[in-house]
């Protein structure tokens, strides 16, 4: 049977969408087309048009955005058309287990919240939100330094410890009390972003702010302290020094005085290349992250999942492999995981979800993810989640 008129129509929009050309077209599309309730959602690309109805211009420009052409944006989901599934058959997939544990922390399937910076700009609840969703659906929340809720308020709402995201502030006092102020809340994993440059070319994000007739300096007046001035990981903070939230000197000593500051898990997040595995797993990282920022830090124009490999093959199981950036299909964690990651991050989905429809829309899209994992599991042959092994796939060219 072909597609019905309202799948065609939604096909088209996202072509359009994908454009950068289009994005003042995209952003003033009709809204008939979006999903009313989560029940109507067939897969997660439905709470996209309905968080695009939800938001004002500026929001969406934000989440949507990639660096110059969005090139890495589109590259991390043509990586996953370029890895096929080999489905094995006539294997007993009556029951499925999708658990699995991150360092030490129960997860009902190899999936995690990405961190996601100032939730509040889409919806009010913002990270509690997101906490008590990810509470219900078991499942980890990675937390934004740029957060707009109290860490431990998060914690609290998740009733687990998050991740924490550290963006690593040029000035070193500044970066010792964020730090020691997730460390004392409860967080015991440190994710430090280790890819992003100094203000990123984000041109969708700034094409769509000139059509927002809000006035956006109500919120950024321009300065760094103006920015942060709603990110309570700032408050009380000398921020005089303080240039960016990047510190462009960062490298291995930086590090190694970072582990030594904290008894948290440091993960290195943005590490793409076999040379940067190799040199991880000689600092003694608990865990490498691949990762391109879901295309917002750099215009590689590479797929996430085309650097997995590399990565999962160098680390060779010492320590976890987390990636995200692309993530949309069960299928897609499935070729993850195949392909040699611990679990996978899912990012502007389940913002989606928050900006159509808060919690309920949050949870909604890991319950999707998770069932539609499961599918391609008992399609597969792969019953548990050791049996999806690099065997289960095959890599183009």
């Amino acid at each position: 049977m072909g597609e019905s008129i309202l799948e065609t129509r939604r096909r088209l929009l996202r072509y359009l969408a994908a454009s950068p050309l289009a994005l003042p077209l995209a952003a003033a599309l009709p809204a008939e087309d979006a999903i009313t309730s989560v029940t109507d959602a067939l897969n997660v690309f439905d709470f996209e048009e309905a968080a695009r109805r939800a938001l004002p211009p500026a929001h969406w420009g934000y989440l949507a955005t990639g660096v110059d052409d969005d090139r890495t944006v589109r590259a991390n989901r043509e990586a996953f058309d370029r890895v096929q599934i080999r489905a094995r058959h006539l294997i007993d997939v009556s029951r499925v287990d999708t658990a699995t544990q991150v360092f030490g922390q129960p997860l009902a399937a190899p999936l995690f919240l990405c961190p996601v910076s100032s939730m509040r700009a889409f919806h009010p609840e913002g990270e509690l939100a997101v906490a008590r969703a990810a509470k219900a659906e078991r499942t980890v929340v990675g937390l934004s330094t740029l957060t707009t809720s109290r860490v431990e308020e998060v914690i609290a709402a998740r009733g687990e410890p998050v991740w924490f995201q550290l963006y690593p502030s040029n000035d070193a006092q500044v970066m010792r009390a964020i730090v020691k102020r997730a460390e004392a809340a409860g967080c015991q994993v440190l994710l430090l972003t280790v890819d992003m440059p100094l203000g990123p070319n984000r041109e969708t994000q700034r094409r769509l702010a000139k059509t927002d007739a809000r006035p956006c300096a109500a919120c950024h007046d321009g300065t760094f302290a103006g920015y942060v001035r709603r990110k309570p990981m700032f408050d009380g903070l000398d921020l005089a020094k303080v240039e960016d939230n990047i510190e462009l000197a960062m490298n291995w000593d930086y590090v190694k005085r970072l582990r030594a500051l904290t008894s948290m898990k440091v993960v290195l997040k943005g590490v793409v290349t076999r040379e940067d595995a190799a040199l991880a797993v000689e600092h003694g990282m608990d865990a490498v992250y691949v990762s391109n920022h879901g295309g917002r830090s750099e215009e590689s124009g590479r797929g996430a999942l085309d650097s997995l490999p590399e990565v999962a093959e160098t680390v060779a199981g010492r320590i976890p492999v987390l990636v995200d950036s692309g993530f949309r299909r069960g299928t897609d964690v499935f070729k993850a995981l195949a392909l040699g990651a611990t679990a996978v991050g899912i990012g502007r989905p389940y913002v989606w979800g928050l900006a159509a429809f808060g919690e309920e829309g949050v949870a909604a899209v890991i319950r999707m993810l998770k069932a539609e994992l499961v599918m391609a599991m008992q399609s597969c042959g792969t019953p548990r989640l050791r049996d999806i092994g690099r065997d289960r796939v095959k890599v183009a060219g």
